[in-house]
């Protein structure tokens, strides 16, 4: 069966002499595994290679056999052009951080149509937006990655429930008996976070670096509580080392 879908690239790897092996973010399909021929051959457009680096988003023609576990892409080409994602570091850094987190928790073979959505869209807004304004961006994709794969954060941050509540996975009145803690303007921030309708919220948010990776720490243990397939995230040290 032939399918139109868009694909977000989440990895390439090299395979054989002039093929790749890509793992792409489908609309349609979810998270699925496409063989490549012949695509990095000497002979080859060099650029053809170039649209499966990590966050690329295509416009895709697909070959779908249930139960296949390795598929063909018949056609491929830009869904959207790059301005400075690749290029930039501190946004590079971003992209790589969420593809990676998309990498360890979606499974395959499983269509999440919505957070797709949400994802082709983050990446567009990464690109397009000033790198002043894209701090928050990290903190804003894990919450939200977690919210469509149901790992909410329970309640809301008021004067009643102002403790963030790790093994009660979100605000409460009393304060939490285990580590980690914390501090109420932490966990202030991370409800403005919560609370931010698109990425343009994110720029009138006030953190600085050491809040952000508190709070990206956090949520990356609530994660872990509740999913065996995140792990730890190796890019996050390279996020901390550029992003103030």
């Amino acid at each position: 069966m032939l399918q139109n879908t868009k694909g977000i690239v989440l990895r390439a790897v090299k395979y054989g002499e002039t093929s790749l092996i890509c793992t792409i973010f489908t609309g349609y399909f979810g998270v699925q595994s496409y063989i490549i021929q012949g695509i990095r051959n000497s002979r080859s457009k060099g650029s053809r290679a170039g649209l499966f680096q990590p966050a690329t988003l295509l416009d895709l023609v697909v070959y779908n056999k249930p139960q296949t576990n390795l598929q063909r892409i018949k056609e491929f080409q830009p869904a959207y052009i790059y301005n400075n994602l690749q290029e930039e570091i501190v946004k590079n850094s971003i992209a790589l951080f969420s593809v990676e987190l998309l990498l360890r928790l979606l499974p395959e073979q499983a269509p999440m149509p919505e957070l797709f959505d949400f994802s082709f869209a983050y990446f567009e807004e990464l690109d397009k937006l000033p790198v002043s304004e894209v701090a928050n961006f990290p903190l804003y994709f894990i919450i939200n990655c977690g919210r469509f794969l149901g790992y909410d954060i329970k309640g809301h941050f008021d004067t009643d429930t102002p403790h963030l509540n790790l093994h009660e996975g979100g605000f409460t009145h009393n304060p939490p008996a285990l580590s980690p803690y914390v501090s109420e303007e932490d966990a202030r921030a991370f409800e403005q976070v919560l609370q931010a309708a698109d990425t343009t919220a994110l720029k009138y948010i006030d953190m600085n670096a050491a809040m952000r990776y508190r709070l990206l720490d956090w949520h990356m243990e609530f994660l872990q509580q509740h999913t065996q397939h995140l792990g730890n995230i190796k890019s996050l040290a390279v996020l901390q080392a550029i992003l103030h």
